[in-house]
């Protein structure tokens, strides 16, 4: 076995909210090969995209051509042959052109557009869920909702103002200012670069300074939605305290600032499009002076005035919508760099390269000197050694915050321990698979959250794929059956959210069924039956029982009557192993389990006695 190091477990650095936000090419790489994927459609949609504006620079030369033959003899042949039958046909069949090249394009992409869409949100939702129990328990569900929802969005935002507009307008500027070059005066072509050139400048540079404004925005937005969502889930406890009142003053807080740094952005949107208006009437006006010169001359026709006047009308329409497209883009970018930073989130606890599928054989789980901490200045776990041999059940018992739910969730492996190691059968958890260490455990947690579907889904979410027969059979063992049959819609009953429209005993034995269907080698209850009363107690902890009795078990109790008959008690006090042994030897070592057994005893007589004593 090779030895592991216990630096694994060292919790990520904190983000720094200073350092240097990634580059916008850097985030347009990392979408390139989940475009690439598809390059023949990208190619051809290219080629698509560069006919639609060939033909669409063609349409105005012919209407020159249409124009200076105006100027033909009605007596000529020409006028009734060339005109009609020529120029019209082919201006017509340009402006089809135009249309065509441009839906196919549409039609190349689509499919590569939400394939990349689709491709980076399952990536994403399957990182998050790789992710280690540290890091959810930090999370901000509202917020990183946002985050994801934008982030996809963002990513069909950027293709289609990047492909789509900003792309087809680069080639159509240097389709035109070729075409200005080679047939009419130099100034003609330094109007339109310098005018062009302003335009853009002026709208990056504004376009940037507004930037921070809808970055606030985002931020603003996604701290507010985190709120108003963390609200509605803690509806109960909010009803509880009568803080509706200052919940809603926290989320109009919230509200208030986005407001503020909204009426911000749109006053510098209202400075950019003035000044984008300014430099475009004035490059017209100068394109049509000169031009009328060149008419008044002869050095131009009315062909050349109408081509030259329909170019800059042409060129200017999609860069009047740069800034937005520009913004657009901007923004995509900042959503993606969201996005694609949650993918950039350390996984901590990540199968070893060579890690190999578990082996059980009666499931033997040993501790060995396992130590633990969350967090370096807080160690939960000192030197806990103990080994639950195959087919037998272990309770360990001990004061709240002693460390016993850490143990169910280190050997799940939502942490690595920093020192010592935990196997089954002999398998170090860090060298098997966690799919397969998972599929080999079931557990029935204190507090249970069921997903907000039907009875049936939650039961046979310990077995996807199981029979209507397999469901029932386990909520019979959780003596949960009856109680289904007896609602309404009976396994098409809805939870709720978080199961709250079940008591906390029925949320409990759904869990047990559930648990009981995945059918596991090692099973782990963690005050299992906290949430039940005495009867319903009673009759699932003989199920358990028998249950257990072909499987490895590890107990974690509070109540001690629940765990009297267990092969081995743990008892675990402040992280440390204080006593081990039966019942009856701990009763007999007159220690801290003894203590524990002697109180809840004296508790349980007191409520036994207060019913006789009230109907006295």
């Amino acid at each position: 076995m090779r030895r592991h190091s216990s630096s694994s477990t060292a919790p990520a650095p904190p983000v720094d909210p200073n350092a240097p936000r990634p580059s916008d090419w850097a985030t347009l790489k990392t979408l390139l090969p989940y475009l690439w994927v598809y390059k023949w459609r990208v190619i051809a949609a290219l080629a698509c995209l560069i006919g639609a504006k060939i033909a669409n620079v063609g349409v105005p030369l012919i209407l020159k051509q249409l124009i200076d033959h105006l100027t033909i003899s009605p007596s000529n042949p020409k006028a009734l042959l060339v005109l009609p039958l020529g120029i019209l046909v082919a201006y017509g069949a340009l402006r089809l052109s135009t249309t065509v090249f441009t839906e196919l394009r549409e039609f190349l992409f689509a499919r590569v557009t939400q394939r990349a869409v689709r491709t980076i949100a399952l990536r994403v939702f399957r990182h998050l869920h790789a992710l280690s129990l540290r890091f959810h328990l930090n999370r901000q569900t509202g917020g990183m909702t946002r985050d994801i929802e934008r982030g996809t969005r963002g990513v069909s935002s950027l293709i289609s103002f990047t492909l789509f507009n900003i792309l087809p307008t680069l080639v159509e500027i240097s389709l035109v200012l070729g075409y200005l070059v080679l047939n009419y005066d130099i100034w003609f072509t330094v109007i339109t670069v310098v005018a062009l050139v302003s335009y853009i400048a002026f709208t990056i540079i504004v376009t940037d300074w507004r930037t921070h404004f809808r970055r606030t925005m985002n931020d603003l937005d996604s701290k507010a939605n985190t709120k108003a969502i963390d609200s509605l889930i803690n509806y109960e406890t909010v009803k509880y305290f009568g803080n509706e009142d200052y919940e809603a003053r926290r989320y109009d807080e919230g509200l208030k600032s986005f407001e503020n740094a909204a009426v911000k952005s749109q006053s510098s949107l209202s400075v950019l499009n003035t000044g984008q208006s300014l430099i475009i009437a004035t490059a017209v006006t100068l394109i049509l002076w000169r031009a009328t010169e060149g008419v008044i001359a002869g050095t131009m026709t009315l062909g050349d005035l109408v081509l030259v006047n329909t170019f800059m009308i042409q060129l200017y329409i999609p860069l009047n919508f740069l800034g937005v497209i520009y913004r657009e883009i901007k923004q995509s970018l900042a959503d993606m760099e969201r996005l694609f930073s949650l993918l950039e989130q350390n996984r901590e606890v990540a199968d070893a390269k060579d890690a190999k599928p578990l082996q059980t054989h009666g499931a033997r789980v040993t501790f060995s000197n396992v130590e633990f901490s969350y967090d370096p200045k807080r160690q939960i776990l000192f030197d806990v050694d103990f080994t639950v041999p195959a087919g037998t059940t272990t309770a360990v018992v001990g004061h709240s915050g002693s460390g016993k739910s850490t143990l169910s969730r280190l050997l799940f492996r939502f942490y690595d321990v920093n020192s010592g190691s935990i196997t089954i059968d002999g398998q170090d958890l860090r060298d098997v698979t966690q799919e397969s260490l998972r599929h080999a455990i079931g557990i029935v947690p204190q507090d249970t959250v069921l997903f907000n579907d039907s009875i049936e889904y939650n039961i046979a979410y310990g077995k996807p794929g199981a029979t209507k027969d397999e469901i029932v059979a386990a909520a019979r063992a959780a003596s949960i059956h009856d109680f289904i049959e007896s609602l309404p819609d009976g396994y098409a009953t809805t939870v709720g959210e978080r199961g709250l429209k079940l008591s906390g005993g029925e949320k409990q034995r759904v869990a047990i069924a559930r648990t009981l269907l995945k059918n596991p080698a090692i099973l782990i209850f963690d005050e299992a039956t906290s949430a039940l009363d005495s009867k319903a107690e009673q009759a699932i902890q003989a199920e358990l029982k028998e249950i257990a009795k072909s499987r490895t078990t590890l107990v974690i109790a509070h109540r001690l009557s629940t765990v009297a008959d267990a092969q081995q008690i743990l008892v675990l006090d402040h992280g440390r192993i204080v006593e081990r042994g039966t019942h009856q030897q701990l009763l007999a070592a007159d220690g801290l389990y003894a203590q524990m057994w002697e109180r809840q005893q004296a508790r349980k007589d007191e409520e036994l006695k207060s019913p006789v004593e009230e109907a006295g």
